[in-house]
């Protein structure tokens, strides 16, 4: 039924398979973008070349830095857990939330493919809209999660309604805002975020017209090419009228593009070489600007994108920090928080979290790996047990026992390290002892 639906209404409306991501304007723009030209000389800058979402993939830098952040989120475990009675929150790892969180969220697609495709609409069209459908047998818990697709959902701020309609889900209707799970990009109001796109418009078009010119360059001068002319007999030159010259110069410019590396003229032969200069060779160069501009609106270092011109190993390690600090966190707790908001009821809210697993950000590093597990054992914040669990890996005994650091004293232990520590005497309990504790004390001092 599901999919005679999908049918009936696509074809009510008229869509085609990937219609609904497209516009008049972009459209439009497709069927001109082969015959536009970039004139530096007018000092426009065509945004025709990154008008579409997916057309800007085409950039490389774009590209790259789209599968960096997708592909970072979307390989972070996310772990649903509840408070116990002594306040540590423990993982819910069989509950259908959970399974939905870390398997499959909904038919289409399986975890990864879903934050991937999510953090990726949030950067590309600036919102991603996520509609638990919750079940009907176990109430309080969803049965999948959907993620719209571009075009279909209609945010009404003024009313706090989302009007969603994507027959490809097959869903519909009218949702209010605590029903919604809206993940934003960077947003001026509060409600609708903005396309990365959008702010980088300038800056990928530059990105895109040197990609054609470098093409242009190499296709049409990367072959030695030349003419043979005469400077005393060349038809056209000072005997005959101004339209013959033209008529050479078309002449010379259609025997170029087809292909000819030498043309000639009548007259004695003169060969004048045409090639790429130097200067034209360092163009190639001035392209580094884009890549690291792009790499700014994203917030991805330039090493992520293979840009390794001026890269060392204190620059890679403080690179992974950055990147994590201040572009990765920040995304994960807004899904985070988001998640609790819309799918967790505000009385119980306290009791429940959301939260990604950032150790798995070390998986691939095995030695920061094993750094970090050392000191955390070190340190009594884990056992040896907890870290061979997390392993996937049986204990061993006496694993579960916390240890510390040894050589850590107190400052009274340093001043008089011949003096034992003071002995707790135990005082003999019971009502009948009770009045002689003066006494005690005074035959103690």
């Amino acid at each position: 039924m599901k999919g005679i639906f999908t049918s009936l209404m696509m074809s009510m409306l008229g869509r085609e398979e990937g219609a609904s991501n497209a516009t008049p304007a972009s459209s439009s723009t497709a069927k001109s973008d082969d015959k536009k030209e970039y004139n530096p000389r007018k000092g426009f800058v065509d945004y025709s070349l990154v008008s579409g979402s997916y057309q800007a993939l085409c950039i490389a830098t774009v590209y790259r830095c789209l599968t960096v952040l997708g592909g970072a989120v979307a390989s972070l475990p996310l772990r649903y857990m509840r408070r116990g009675s002594n306040g540590v929150f423990a993982d819910q790892a069989g509950s259908r939330i959970s399974y939905l969180l870390n398997v499959r969220p909904c038919p289409q697609y399986n975890a990864f493919d879903f934050w991937n495709r999510a953090v990726q609409m949030v950067h590309l069209h600036g919102n991603a809209y996520i509609i638990p459908v919750w079940s009907l047998v176990n109430i309080g818990e969803p049965e999948m999660l959907i993620l719209c697709n571009r075009g279909t959902v209609t945010h009404d701020t003024l009313n706090g309604i989302y009007h969603v309609s994507d027959p490809e889900q097959g869903i519909a209707g009218d949702f209010e805002e605590n029903e919604v799970i809206h993940l934003m990009n960077l947003t001026l109001d509060g409600k609708t975020g903005i396309s990365t796109l959008s702010f980088a418009a300038q800056t990928m078009s530059i990105a895109a017209t040197g990609d054609k010119e470098t093409l242009n360059r190499f296709a049409n001068g990367g072959n030695v090419r030349g003419i043979v002319s005469n400077d005393t007999s060349v038809r056209g030159f000072g005997e005959y009228q101004d339209t013959e010259l033209q008529k050479t110069a078309k002449d010379l410019d259609s025997r170029f593009q087809s292909g000819e590396r030498i043309v000639s003229l009548p007259g004695q032969a003169q060969f004048s070489p045409l090639s790429l200069s130097s200067v034209d060779m360092e163009f190639l160069n001035s392209r580094k600007f884009s890549v690291r501009e792009i790499c700014r609106f994203f917030g991805v270092p330039p090493t992520f994108v293979f840009d390794d011109s001026s890269n060392n190993y204190k620059s890679a390690e403080m690179s992974n920090v950055a990147f994590l600090s201040q572009t990765l966190n920040p995304l994960i707790t807004k899904i985070e928080s988001e998640l609790l908001g819309k799918l967790i009821a505000p009385a119980i809210a306290h009791k429940y979290k959301f939260q990604f697993d950032r150790r798995e950000l070390y998986l691939s590093d095995l030695s920061s790996k094993a750094d970090y597990q050392a000191k955390t054992i070190a340190a009594g914040i884990y056992s040896i047990n907890d870290w061979r669990r997390y392993e996937n890996m049986p204990g061993v005994p006496g694993g579960d026992e916390v240890l510390v650091t040894a050589n850590v004293k107190s400052l009274r232990e340093l001043l008089n390290p011949q003096a034992p520590a003071p002995a707790m005497q135990p005082k003999p309990a019971g009502p009948a002892n009770a009045n002689n504790d003066n006494n005690d004390n005074d035959e103690e001092e």
